[in-house]
């Protein structure tokens, strides 16, 4: 398979992975917190890299800016998947109270400070509205954030198939 293909076949998977979670929100009714909106960004963020990586189809040292992008935005979607999971975990009491909506802070607050704010974490990002085989939707996203890092890397830092870049 070509680095080309490669890139193309990790865009369609988060395309899969955002049609998903918009699937999520509007049919099954389950509203994104605002760390949920984060993970969204961040699979979207690799998915761009992904998708002009494959439409440029580069060689060389390009295949490794990409490669570094991808697990760049990767990594980005696994923090704020771990930070979700880890403010999941924690004793009722414990869980941060619910705060602005992101939409409002967005308005109202430097971007700096609405960051800041997001990951700490609120009383909406601590509730599990949906499991499948056991895990909550920020752990599937933290194993798929995972799973296209990795491939990122294998699809373009491995050495090309003979006659393909």
């Amino acid at each position: 398979m070509s680095a080309r293909t490669a890139n193309f076949l990790g865009f369609l998977a988060c395309v899969a992975l955002l049609g998903y979670a918009y699937f999520a929100q509007f049919v099954m009714h389950l509203d994104p917190c605002p760390l949920c909106i984060f993970q969204r960004v961040g699979v979207f963020a690799t998915g761009v890299v992904f998708l002009l990586a494959a439409a440029q189809g580069p060689k060389g040292w390009g295949r490794r800016v990409y490669a570094a992008l991808i697990a760049l935005a990767s990594a980005a979607t696994i923090g704020v998947a771990v930070r979700q999971l880890y403010i999941q975990s924690l004793p009722p009491d414990a869980v941060p109270t619910c705060g602005a909506s992101l939409h409002f802070m967005l308005k109202v607050l430097p971007l700096k400070d609405v960051l800041v704010k997001v990951l700490s974490g609120s009383g909406e990002c601590a509730k599990i509205d949906w499991r499948f085989l056991g895990l909550a939707m920020p752990a599937w996203v933290l194993i798929a954030a995972v799973a296209l890092g990795v491939f990122g890397l294998w699809a373009n830092l491995r050495r090309p198939p003979a006659g393909r870049a």
